[in-house]
């Protein structure tokens, strides 16, 4: 991606992916909120989902031509203002370490800090829900302290149980259901983020927060 203009990809013949220039933030964030709020009143999209960073659009039909839609989009996005969504705060009782952490051990290695440093680091945020994706009710969360950043691991685990809170690089977030991870899981949680029955079926939005609590700290 270039530094200071957007990428604009197709997928098929039915939809494109935005991506903004810039650093991960949550400012940056709110101006994706914008702005896909925008493109959803535009006759030609029929939706308009936020990722982290960028934008999925999706036509109601093929277009004879795009580029009139990807100049739009660029158009819209230099003068998008920040769409602060005034969600809700979920406290989120964590378990650190023990059997619900195995990688625990690994972040702490990496890091150089010990456990109750780390456990006291990342609890510290409320960390903003930038956008769901990668399974139904998972959240990318923004505001992770980088003192506890950890590289994702070499080899992925084939399976974590729903309930895992993982440190991926910069980012933390908790599985919504079980599957594989190359995340490090440092602890674990027993808040259900999707439930078929619920409605809406997932707990949370872009625009909630995500604020956990030390409920133990196990070796």
């Amino acid at each position: 991606m270039s530094a200071g203009q957007p990428v604009i990809s197709l997928l098929g013949t039915t939809a494109l992916l935005f991506e903004a220039p810039g650093e991960t933030s949550l400012d940056h964030q709110q101006r994706i909120w914008s702005l896909a709020r925008e493109a959803e009143t535009w006759p030609e999209v029929r939706e308009a989902v936020p990722g982290v960073n960028n934008l999925l659009v999706s036509f109601r039909g093929v277009p004879r031509r795009v580029e009139p839609l990807e100049m739009r989009l660029c158009e819209a996005w230099a003068t998008a203002d920040l769409l602060a969504l005034g969600g809700r705060v979920i406290e989120l009782p964590v378990t650190y370490g023990g059997e619900g952490g195995p990688h625990m051990a690994d972040v702490v290695a990496h890091t150089g800090l010990d456990l109750d440093e780390i456990v006291a680091i990342h609890s510290a945020p409320v960390y903003p829900v930038f956008a769901l994706g990668s399974h139904p009710g998972y959240c990318y969360l923004g505001g992770m302290d980088p003192r506890i950043a950890t590289p994702r691991r070499r080899v992925p685990v084939v399976k974590i149980p729903g309930g895992a809170v993982s440190i991926g690089g910069a980012q933390t977030g908790v599985s919504a259901s079980d599957g594989p991870s190359g995340w490090n899981t440092i602890g674990s949680t027993q808040m259900r983020f999707f439930d078929p029955s619920r409605d809406p079926p997932v707990l949370l939005q872009p625009g909630d927060s995500i604020a956990f609590t030390v409920r133990e700290i196990r070796l």
